[in-house]
């Protein structure tokens, strides 16, 4: 493993506030932060522009800058600093290899507050086995006091038909990092009303919610064990997961979610709950591939 903390830099406002997102993480888990410029100077079958030197300079302008102003503000940080010739997704995934996490940032859509998750966002999410962080251009991402993120709670969507380790890993190391509550949902559906009268009883419903619940903290039992001192929220609530975790994670610190990896080229690659999340979270969003 190669123990980093990677941000791609771009130099929009969204990419600085996940470069400063991605220090006050790196300094919470005594790493470097190694930031990363990719984009392609020309094409090979056109060789070298005219510009192509400029930007060159431009790209080397801007990470210097960056990393000077991060080490103004951490003067703790370990800082590196990287400029890549290649398309920016596969510059990104190659960087990210062996790394903690990926810090990307995301632009946010306005008065909705929501990521706008463009074509290199997603292709390195998918690209990448690594915990990669989508970060807005907002008040979470910018510097606080002693180099810290904001203090609010993490919360983690868990699907206990598909327990997943990674997910769970990730959700407890945060929240005990971050010294914070870890507030983990499970949602469920009504069955379908034609032949199934009997769930939409009252005393159904409620039955069926405990055994939910108690599903749920079993799950977790093993995690809070290894993390005793993680307070943790364990809540079941009945409907569309992606609407419950938003809700939840309106005030949140951090958001987690998983995705599963696949192998094949068919097919979707990134679950409907992460995707809803993704593009609608007003907090930074992590998304840990498992299998």
């Amino acid at each position: 493993m190669n123990r980093r903390i990677v941000v791609g830099l771009d130099g929009s406002a969204e990419s600085v506030a996940a470069a400063h997102w991605a220090a006050r993480e790196a300094l919470l888990r005594g790493e470097p932060l190694h930031l990363v410029h990719a984009e392609i100077w020309s094409p090979p079958h056109v060789g070298p522009s005219a510009g192509s030197e400029e930007r060159r300079q431009g790209a080397r302008t801007l990470l210097r800058e960056a990393s000077d102003e991060l080490l103004d503000k951490h003067p703790r940080l370990d800082v590196s600093a990287e400029s890549c010739d290649g398309r920016p997704a596969a510059s990104l995934a190659h960087a990210a290899e062996g790394a903690s996490m990926l810090v990307l940032g995301s632009r946010g859509l306005g008065a909705l507050k929501g990521f706008v998750l463009g074509s290199v966002g997603m292709a390195v999410i998918l690209a990448v086995e690594r915990p990669v962080v989508l970060v807005r251009a907002s008040e979470d991402a910018l510097p606080h006091a002693q180099e810290r993120h904001l203090d609010r709670n993490v919360v983690v969507g868990v699907d206990t038909g598909r327990p997943c380790d990674a997910l769970l890993s990730f959700a407890f190391d945060e929240a005990s990092r971050r010294d914070c509550t870890l507030h983990a949902l499970h949602t469920w559906m009504l069955p379908p009303l034609a032949g199934s009268g009997a769930a939409y009883n009252p005393e159904v419903n409620a039955q069926i919610a405990r055994s939910k619940q108690t599903g749920l903290e079993k799950m977790l039992r093993p995690w809070q064990d290894m993390y005793p001192a993680v307070g943790l929220e364990a809540e079941v609530m009945v409907g569309p997961a992606s609407d419950h975790l938003l809700e939840a994670g309106s005030d949140a610190g951090l958001m987690v979610v998983g995705r599963r990896v696949r192998r094949s080229s068919i097919g979707t690659h990134i679950g409907p709950v992460a995707h809803a999340v993704l593009h609608h979270s007003r907090a930074p969003v992590a998304v840990i591939a498992h299998e």
